[in-house]
C-alpha cells in the first residue's frame, strides 16, 4: 500500500524567513528611535487585517508606507520629509537576509522530498530576491503573495489560494511560521501548522494550539526531514 504524499510545505516570509531587525538601523537613518520598528510593523499587520477583515484589501507596500508616516507623526521632535523617509524605509527590504538557520533548513526539507511553497503577506518578488541571496530560491516550486486572493492572512481564501496553486487539499499542506495567527489561521483553513518560536517561550492560549513547535528551522528539518512519510509533533 503506497505512503500518504508528505505534506506541501507552505512558508511565510516577513520574520519567519526573513530577520527584519536590520530595519531598525534605517529608522535611525532618518532620525527615529529604532525600536519603532516593532511598533510600525505591528501596525502595519493591524491595518492589513482590518482591511480584509471589512472586506477591502491594499498591498503591504502601500499599508506599510501610510504606517511610517503615522508613526513618524507621532513624534514630538522628528521633522522632515515623510515621504522620502517611508521610502527609505522600504527599500530596507531589498537589503533584508534570511535567518541563520533558514538556508540549511530549507535544503534539507528540500531534499528530504518535502513540496516547498510560500505565501506572505507582503511580496513575491521580494520572497523571490531574499531567497536568491539565500541561495534557496531553487528549492521553491512555487512563491505567493496576497495580492493573488486580494485578501491578508489570517482570512481563510489565502490559504485556499495556496493549497489550490498546489493542487492539494488543505490537509496535504503545512504552514510554517513565526507568528501564532498565522498558525491559528492556517490550522482553522485546515492545513497544519509548524510554530517557529524563535525566542518566544509563550503561544497564545486564545489561538489554535500549534501541530508542531521548533526553536528554529533547523530544529524543524531534525523533525521532518527524519520522519518517512508524516511529520511528527515537536514538544
Amino acid at each position: 500500500m503506497p505512503a500518504d504524499p508528505l505534506p506541501v510545505l507552505v512558508f511565510d516570509i516577513n520574520e519567519t524567513l526573513s530577520d527584519l531587525t536590520p530595519l531598525r538601523g534605517r529608522f535611525a537613518d532618518i532620525g527615529a528611535p529604532g525600536h519603532l520598528l516593532e511598533t510600525w510593523f505591528a501596525g502595519v499587520l493591524r491595518d492589513g487585517f482590518a482591511l480584509t477583515a471589512a472586506g477591502a484589501y491594499a498591498d503591504f507596500t502601500d499599508v506599510a508606507r501610510h504606517g511610517v508616516q503615522t508613526v513618524l507623526s507621532k513624534l514630538e521632535d522628528w521633522t522632515g520629509d515623510d515621504e522620502a523617509a517611508a521610502q527609505h524605509i522600504l527599500e530596507g527590504f531589498t537589503d533584508l537576509d534570511t535567518h541563520p538557520d533558514v538556508p540549511d533548513g530549507i535544503r534539507r526539507l528540500s531534499e528530504a522530498g518535502y513540496r516547498l511553497t510560500a505565501m506572505t503577506n507582503g511580496s513575491a518578488a521580494l520572497t523571490e530576491r531574499l531567497l536568491h541571496k539565500a541561495g534557496v530560491l531553487d528549492c521553491f516550486e512555487s512563491l505567493s503573495d496576497v495580492s493573488g486572493p486580494q485578501c491578508w492572512k489570517p482570512a481563510p481564501a489565502a490559504y485556499q489560494y495556496t493549497t489550490e496553486g498546489a493542487g492539494v487539499r488543505p490537509d496535504q499542506a503545512m504552514m510554517i511560521a513565526v507568528h501564532p495567527w498565522d498558525i491559528d489561521g492556517a490550522q482553522r483553513a485546515g492545513l497544519e501548522g509548524a510554530w517557529l518560536r524563535r525566542g518566544a517561550s509563550t503561544y497564545p492560549q486564545t489561538m489554535t494550539p500549534p501541530d508542531h513547535v521548533a526553536r528554529d528551522l533547523q530544529e524543524l528539518a531534525d523533525t521532518l526531514a527524519a520522519d518517512g512519510r508524516t511529520a511528527t509533533p515537536t514538544e
